[in-house]
């Protein structure tokens, strides 16, 4: 789907519902329209290039054997807008997963522009032929986008997950981004994407942690973060990230991929103090669509309380930057 197509889907998903106009009237669904044709005018036509393909190999000179990981999802994924790969999420979380392991890092990235969770298996299934221990997903917004329902992606979303668990496969995920900071969707279109944005969000939370992985709200962080700084992190088209923004994006799942592949801290447990601890599941999920940041952890011995099954939640620290390499086609000796 182009990007002169989404906030047009946006409003049509909004206002259409079973072939019929729904509930919020034909009236507001015009002005959604209209709201929609002025913001397709904001953002322009699409980019004719691909983005820059991040797979490669990362840590040159550094010993083996090599972490394998895979990169799946949408045009967020993938580092839709930048020019240089080094500017792209893959490269931002290999470099970054190479430095704090001080291993190579083999990473393939999958996804493509314009998915939605009900092509993500295609993804999946090209990923488990580099053997991961790792894959990163980030996808969500076109099914937004598209009016798709959260149970309906989700049960897309766990047959994925479902096929990797088996597989062995660690898996951190990125919730759906908050489509309501994109500044050329005006209110009212503006608050129905936020709320369907975070819906799918906590939709998404608490399919990953029952596979047994790990979600991080990537809507909820960097909502605030661009919505405060639009010039900088978004791209020139104000729809997708910039590079800046994409540094933000890897930074925020970086510290829950490392801790997946067994880097982080040694002392793991929660701490009260920075608002951490255990929640049943759906009320982790719904103060994760609210606050930035935060990590559910689905990997420890299930556990269940009054109100259901209990996770673990985090707001991990981000990584220091490292500088970010170009990857190779080859690999290098050690």
């Amino acid at each position: 789907m182009s990007r002169t197509e989404t906030v047009r889907k946006v409003a049509s998903a909004a206002a259409v519902g079973g072939g019929s106009v729904s509930a919020l009237g034909l009236g507001l669904y015009g002005v959604m329209r209209a709201e929609a044709l002025i913001a397709r005018r904001a953002i322009g036509d699409p980019l004719d290039e691909p983005p820059p393909n991040a797979s490669g190999w990362y840590g040159r000179k550094r010993p083996g054997p090599a972490i394998r990981i895979a990169l799946l999802g949408d045009s967020a994924a993938a580092g839709y807008g930048v020019d240089d790969v080094e500017e792209t999420p893959g490269a931002h979380l290999a470099s970054g997963i190479t430095a704090a392991a001080d291993r190579r890092v083999y990473l393939g990235c999958f996804a493509v522009v314009g998915a939605q969770t009900e092509n993500l298996m295609d993804q999946v299934d090209r990923a488990l032929l580099i053997e991961p221990e790792l894959v990163i997903i980030s996808i969500g917004a076109n099914d937004v986008t598209h009016g798709v329902l959260p149970g309906t992606s989700t049960m897309h979303l766990d047959l994925c997950l479902g096929r990797l668990r088996n597989a062995g496969i660690e898996v951190v995920m990125g919730t759906c981004p908050d489509l309501g900071t994109v500044r050329p969707i005006n209110p009212p279109l503006r608050q129905w994407a936020r709320m369907m944005s975070r819906r799918m969000a906590k939709a998404q939370a608490i399919s990953i942690v029952e596979a047994g992985g790990r979600s991080v709200s990537l809507g909820n962080m960097l909502g605030p973060e661009f919505e405060a700084r639009p010039t900088d992190l978004f791209g020139p088209d104000r729809f997708h990230p910039s590079a800046a923004g994409y540094a933000a994006l890897a930074g925020a799942l970086l510290p829950s991929a490392l801790a997946a592949l067994g880097l982080g801290p040694v002392d793991d447990t929660p701490q009260a103090a920075r608002g951490e601890g255990v929640r049943s599941l759906t009320r982790a999920a719904s103060e994760a669509a609210r606050t930035p940041g935060t990590e559910l952890d689905g990997t420890r011995e299930p556990a269940r309380g009054v109100r259901g099954l209990l996770v673990e939640l985090r707001h991990r620290r981000r990584e220091p930057q490292v500088a970010v390499e170009k990857p190779s086609a080859e690999l290098e000796p050690a």
